[in-house]
Parts: structure tokens; sequence; C-alpha cells
């Protein structure tokens, strides 16, 4: 009697089982039945994490729920015109748009997107077993509203990193070429000089080998906002101005007259940093934005550089784009003296923490077939592929997948990098006025990139453009 009960309830245990199994794997297909046809069209930036959306996961969500999903690829700039003027105007274009972490406070201060928390907390139905906003890792909080509530799925998180050849850096003869030129052996950079040093070596290296060497890459472009994007987010806080040198607690102050660091002498020496290794930096680089300088090192043209994480994969590993699949090392940036307590402590970071996700215009014409589509691309279930093809973690369970692993070591331990010390990088500062300060200081960047301003006049017109633009949109009292 006892085994024949025992036998009843393991039958019961598997039958109940083998329905919730049912239940969840007919989730997709179930839900997706309702708007079956329906075609979500969305546009994001053309990069290696969106690419694989557009190529794998948007057809797997389709062979799923039979919603089909049209995801433009563009360019950066033209990303963030078609999303935002078709917000602007309400016509309801777009289903989903990329939001990138620096501009979303812009969004939410404009009411532009879909209170996913909320929504999905309102429609039971459209919430899909497998997604948990706990699944995320704290990345997800830049894209939270006043109460917490999310506004974006988290699609892509990285830091940007110092890489450099490995090849290279081990190779005997440049080792002991280096120590008889500069009296160090030679290794990845901890300063600013040592960083230097190294880089005026290989340019001089590669040109008295009539190689086609230089010591580093620049993202200098002299017309795109990617250049001053470098010197604010990735070289200027390793110096010690951080938040683009705007004091927010002491009435937006840029200038070191009201309080800001946009022209200091710490200002003043990042970017006299930043141009010269713009001129011993290969010839591309004043027309460099983020993508250039990633095909800059990987067709072997630098030595070392700082390059955003999304990139590193497809360096280190895929053949037919990079000539130096495992020959990349990775390592922290150059740094000033103090900038790492600064970081340690909160007071700053060491460099850009960069990412995006997607959120839903509350103009969208199909918002729950397409937050249908966000929870797909937001389970862990779909991470560790993604994650190994363009080196991006949003979900906290992809560092322990197996695959990831691989990769981490075939990276240097790029992963375990962003998981350890991902905390000493920071996202752009939480400025609804983000494009707005980026168009007043930009073309005044580009004519100290051009050399019709000097470093430091350039910085002090910066400074007075800020805090006059912040006088304008009435943050400056």
């Amino acid at each position: 009697m006892t085994r024949k009960l025992g036998t009843s309830l393991i039958a019961l245990a598997v039958g109940l089982m083998g329905g919730l199994t049912a239940a969840r794997a007919d989730f997709w297909s179930d839900a997706g039945a309702k708007y079956k046809g329906v075609t979500l069209h969305g546009v994001t930036e053309s990069t290696p994490p969106s690419n694989y959306v557009k190529d794998v996961l948007a057809k797997q969500f389709e062979e799923k729920t039979g919603i089909k999903v049209e995801l433009e690829t563009t360019s950066w700039d033209q990303m963030y015109d078609k999303a935002i003027k078709d917000m602007e105007a309400k016509t309801g274009i777009y289903d989903m748009v990329y939001i990138e972490q620096d501009i979303v406070y812009a969004y939410l201060q404009r009411q532009f997107l879909t209170d996913i928390t909320k929504t999905l907390a309102d429609n039971p139905a459209l919430k899909a077993p497998d997604f948990d906003e706990k699944n995320f890792t704290t990345f997800a909080d830049y894209f939270r509203g006043q109460d917490n509530d999310l506004f974006g799925v988290p699609m892509e998180a990285f830091i940007k990193i110092y890489l450099y050849r490995k090849d290279l850096f081990d190779d005997p003869a440049v080792k002991a070429a280096f120590k008889e030129k500069t009296g160090k052996d030679l290794a990845p950079a901890k300063t600013h000089e040592d960083y230097t040093q190294i880089a005026e070596f290989f340019t001089q290296w590669g040109k008295d080998k009539g190689e086609q060497l230089w010591g580093t890459t620049s993202q200098a472009h002299t017309g795109h906002p990617a250049s001053w994007y470098e010197y604010v987010e990735s070289v200027a806080p390793t110096f010690g101005v951080y938040n683009w040198g705007i004091n927010a607690d002491d009435n937006y102050g840029a200038s070191v007259e009201h309080g800001g660091t946009m022209n200091s002498d710490k200002a003043k020496a990042a970017l006299k940093y930043f141009l010269h290794l713009r001129d011993i930096a290969p010839p591309e680089s004043a027309a460099s934005t983020w993508s250039e300088v990633a095909t800059t090192f990987a067709a072997g043209r630098a030595a070392q550089g700082l390059v955003y994480g999304e990139n590193a994969a497809w360096i280190a590993s895929d053949a037919s784009k990079s000539k130096v699949v495992d020959k990349v090392g990775i390592a922290l940036p150059p740094l000033s003296d103090g900038v790492m307590a600064d970081a340690e402590s909160g007071k700053g970071y060491i460099g850009y923490y960069d990412g995006g996700a997607f959120g839903v215009p509350v103009t969208a014409k199909n918002q729950e077939a397409a937050l249908l589509f966000l929870q797909y691309i937001g389970q862990n279930s779909v991470q560790p592929d993604w994650a190994v093809v363009a080196p991006r973690v949003t979900n906290t369970a992809t560092y322990d997948d197996p695959k990831v692993k691989e990769m981490d070591a075939r990276l240097g331990g790029y992963y375990t990098m962003m998981k350890d010390e991902g905390r000493l990088f920071a996202g752009a500062p939480k400025y609804p006025f983000h494009a707005q300060i980026r168009e007043t200081v930009a073309p005044i960047f580009y004519r100290i990139l051009t050399g019709e301003v000097g470093p430091d006049e350039g910085l002090d017109q910066m400074a007075a453009a800020t805090e006059q633009e912040l006088t304008n949109l009435g943050y400056r009292k």
C-alpha cells in the first residue's frame, strides 16, 4: 500500500511538472497568438550587440510567437535623430527604440517611455514566466524612474578597457629595445607617463622598421561627438575630472571660478595628453569614432588603446575580421594619483561604463507585442551566446555560464574584470541636459582638435559656454 501510494505520488508529481513545463514552453506561442501577423519596428545603432538582436534573437522570437521584428540598425547620430523625431512628433513609427545610458534621463524628463514595471503588473497575462527584473545587474538601475520602475530592458553593458598587443609586449626583441631606450621593463601602463612613453616607443619602432604600427589608438574625429565623448568620458576621469567638470552641487558651475573643473589644471593636462596621443596615433585617427578605433586595433595598427568592451570578443577571436586573434591583453586604464582612491570611495571613477536598453515609446502602436519582445531578450537563457559574440553582460547569471567562462579565459579575464571591477567605472552623469551641453561644447572641441583654438583657451571657452547654456536652461541661478 505504501509503495503503491508512493508510486502514485511520484506519477502525480511528474505529471504536474510536465504540465508546468509545457505551460512554460507554450507561453510565447500562447502570448504571441493574440498578435500574430504584427510586425514590430525598432531602431538602434549598428553595433555587435544590436546586430545579434537583429540577426539572431529577432528570428528566434518570430519562430516562437509569430510576431515579426524589423530592427533598423544605423549610425549613432541617425539612430538618435530618428527615434527622437518619432517620439516628439508622436508618429508611432517605432515600437521600440534604443536608449543609451546617457540620454535616458532626458527621455524620462520628457515622458517619452512606457513604464515597463507598471504595464506588466497591470497586465499579468503579458508577463513572461522567465522574465524577472531581479535577474539584471545593477546597470539596469540607470533605466529606472523616480519610483524605481523600469523604463528600459538592458541589452548591452560593457566597460571601456585598455587593450594591448600581448605579442608585442612579450616579444623579447621589443622588450630588450624598450629596456635599452627607457630603462624600464615593458608592461601595460599604470600611469599616463608610462602610457605616453610606450606609445612614443612603438610609433618610433614602427617608423624605424617600416611597419604600419603606431603606439596608440585615438578616437579623435574632428567633426563627430565621439571625440568629445572620448575626452570627457574616458580620458578626463583618469586625471580626476568627473561628470564633465560640472559641479551640480554648486549651482552647476563648470569653470574653476564657479566651483567646476572643466577648465581646471587637471582638465588641461588631460586634454594635452589626449592631443599628444592623437598626434602619434595612426593617421586615420582624425576621422575615427568608436567603431574605427576598434577596426584600427583589429588591423594590428596600434600597440595599445582604449577600446569599447563590446568589440573585445571579435577582435580577440574572429580571424575573418581581426589580425590580432589571441594576441590581445586587457588592463585597467592608466590613472593619475588619487583617481583609484576616488573610485573606491565613490567620489569618482576610472573610466566609462557604457551600455543601453530597449524601451517602448508611449506613442508605439504595438506596445504589448513590443513588451513581449523586450522580455524575450531579457531572459537569462538567451544571454550567454549573446555575451560571447559581443562582450556585454546585463544579467548576473551570465558570468557563471561555461561558454562565457571559456571566452573569459581567451580574452584575458575581461568578463571577470567587468564583474569584479566594473564598480570602478561609471556611465554618463544623470543630466537631463546631456544633449544640449554636448551640442554647445562639441563645436569648440572640434576647433581645438583642428588647431584653431589652443587647448587651454578652448577649455575656458567650453566652461563659459556650458555655464551660459545651463543658465539659459534654468539650471544655473
